[in-house]
C-alpha cells in the first residue's frame, strides 16, 4: 500500500533500482560532480581529471562483482586475450606496443592472474607429491618437497622475468628494453599455462607412452609459441628465429635450474631434494 508524504513504511521502503554495474553512462540522469575535482559529469568518466565515478549506493553482492571484474578483467578481454596467447603467439606485444591495448587485458594483470592459477597448482602438485619417484613418499623421502616447488618456483620465476626480458634485448638489440619486458611477460603467461598442463601429468609419465607424448606435444607447443612469437615481434626470418629462440631457451633453462640447485642446497639436505634436482 502506498502512503503518501514525506514519512511511513512508503518512505522507508524504495524499489531497487536496476543498476547497470559496468555501464559507462551514469545510473541516473541527475546531475553528478566528481568527487575528485567537482567538473559536472556527464558520462562514467570526469571530463576533468579523468577519475571513474563510482557508485557505491548499491548493493555488496554488486560491489564485490565489480571488484572482481575489475582485478581479474573478467568481461570477455580475459578469455579472449588467453585465447590469443596461445593461438596467435606474438600478437598480443604487438598490438600493446602499438598503442592498440583496449581489446586485450594489460600484460602485468595478465601475468598475475595466471602466476596466480600456477602457484596454486604448483602448491597441490608439490603437496601431492606428484614430482616424487615411484615407490618414493613425501613423508619419508621428500618431506620439504612442497616448501621447495611451491614456494620456489613462482617465486624465482617473477625474479628472473627481467632476466629474461635481458636475454630478448642481448638478442634483438635495436628494441627497447621495455618492449622485451612486455614480450617477456607474455611468453611467461604462455610458459606458466603450458606447465599447468604438463605438471600432473610428471607422475605417471615414466610408466604411461600416452603422458609421455603428451608431454613431449606441450613441450614442441611451447618451443613453437617462443619461435613464432619472436618472430612476429621482432620481425626476423624463420631461421633467425628458430635458432635465436632454441638458444635463448637454452640458456634460460641452464639459468633456472642452477638457481634450483642453489636453492635447494642452502634450504635442505640431500636426502629432503627433489629427484629431478639430484639426478
Amino acid at each position: 500500500m502506498a502512503v503518501e508524504g514525506g514519512s511511513g513504511f512508503g518512505d522507508f521502503y524504495r524499489p531497487r533500482e536496476s543498476s547497470k554495474a559496468f555501464s559507462d553512462e551514469l545510473p541516473s540522469p541527475a546531475m553528478r560532480s566528481c568527487k575528485n575535482c567537482d567538473t559536472p559529469l556527464e558520462a562514467r568518466y570526469c571530463p576533468q581529471c579523468g577519475q571513474r565515478d563510482i557508485n557505491l549506493d548499491r548493493p555488496l553482492h554488486e560491489l564485490l562483482r565489480q571488484a572482481l571484474r575489475e582485478t581479474l578483467d573478467v568481461d570477455g578481454r580475459a578469455a579472449r586475450t588467453l585465447w590469443t596467447l596461445l593461438r596467435r603467439p606474438g600478437l598480443l606485444t604487438s598490438e600493446y606496443l602499438a598503442g592498440r591495448r583496449r581489446r586485450y587485458s594489460p600484460p602485468f594483470r595478465l601475468y598475475l592472474i595466471i602466476s596466480l592459477l600456477f602457484f596454486v597448482l604448483t602448491s597441490w602438485v608439490a603437496g601431492q607429491g606428484i614430482l616424487l619417484d615411484e615407490g618414493q613418499t613425501l613423508e619419508v623421502d621428500a618431506p620439504g618437497q612442497a616448501r621447495l616447488f611451491a614456494d620456489y618456483v613462482p617465486r624465482l620465476m617473477f625474479i628472473l622475468l627481467p632476466v629474461f626480458a635481458l636475454f630478448l634485448k642481448v638478442a634483438f638489440r635495436k628494441r627497447l628494453y621495455f618492449d622485451h619486458l612486455i614480450h617477456a611477460l607474455h611468453l611467461h603467461s604462455a610458459l606458466f599455462v603450458v606447465l599447468m598442463l604438463m605438471l600432473p601429468l610428471e607422475r605417471v609419465a615414466g610408466q604411461s607412452i600416452l603422458a609421455m607424448i603428451i608431454q613431449l606435444v606441450l613441450f614442441g607447443y611451447l618451443l613453437t609459441i617462443f619461435i613464432i612469437s619472436v618472430r612476429h615481434v621482432y620481425r626476423v626470418s624463420w631461421p633467425m628465429a628458430t635458432i635465436k629462440s632454441i638458444v635463448i631457451m637454452i640458456g634460460y633453462m641452464a639459468l633456472v635450474a642452477g638457481v634450483f640447485e642453489a636453492a635447494s642446497e642452502f634450504t635442505m639436505p640431500d636426502s629432503a631434494r627433489l629427484p629431478f634436482l639430484t639426478d
